[in-house]
C-alpha cells in the first residue's frame, strides 16, 4: 500500500513496478462492490469480461453495468501519470490523497478515508476468515 496525491487535473502516479507489469496502456474501473477504482492490464480486463459474459443474463447484465460500463483505457504520460475519469473519481469519492493497493491481478485505488471506513466494515468478516484460516 502506497499514498499518493491526486492533482487538480484528477491524475495519479502508479508506482514504477505496477506500470511494468500494466504495459504501455491499462484499463481503469470502477471497484467490485467497494468504493474504489480497479487498474488492470487489458489481458485481465478482456478475462475479467470473459467470465462475467458466462454469468445469468440477469447477473450479467448488474456486472457490465457496474464494470464493462465504466472501464476506460488510459495512458501514463512520460512521468508516469495518468487521469482517473472525473466519473471514476466521483464513485469512489477520490480527490487529494489516495491510497493505492497491489491485489493480485488488479490494483485498487482508494479515498483514504473510504478506504479507512471499509476496512472498519470488513473486521467481521476478517476475523470469521482467520477462524477458518490455518497458520
Amino acid at each position: 500500500m502506497s499514498n499518493h496525491n491526486i492533482d487538480s487535473k484528477g491524475r495519479i502516479v502508479l508506482p514504477a513496478k505496477f506500470r511494468e507489469e500494466l504495459g504501455e496502456s491499462f484499463i481503469v474501473a470502477n471497484g467490485f462492490n467497494s468504493k474504489c477504482v480497479q487498474v488492470m492490464s487489458k489481458t485481465e480486463y478482456e478475462n475479467i469480461s470473459a467470465r462475467i459474459r458466462q454469468l445469468p443474463a440477469k447477473q450479467a447484465m448488474a456486472m457490465q453495468y457496474n464494470f464493462t460500463v465504466t472501464a476506460s483505457e488510459v495512458t501514463p504520460n512520460a512521468q508516469g501519470r495518468f487521469v482517473i475519469p472525473p466519473a471514476l473519481r466521483k464513485i469512489a469519492k477520490i480527490e487529494g490523497e489516495a491510497l493505492v493497493l497491489g491485489m493480485d491481478t488488479r490494483i485498487e485505488i482508494w479515498s483514504k478515508e473510504v478506504y479507512d471506513e471499509f476496512m472498519l466494515s470488513q473486521q467481521p468478516v476478517l476475523d470469521e476468515a482467520l477462524e477458518n484460516f490455518v497458520f
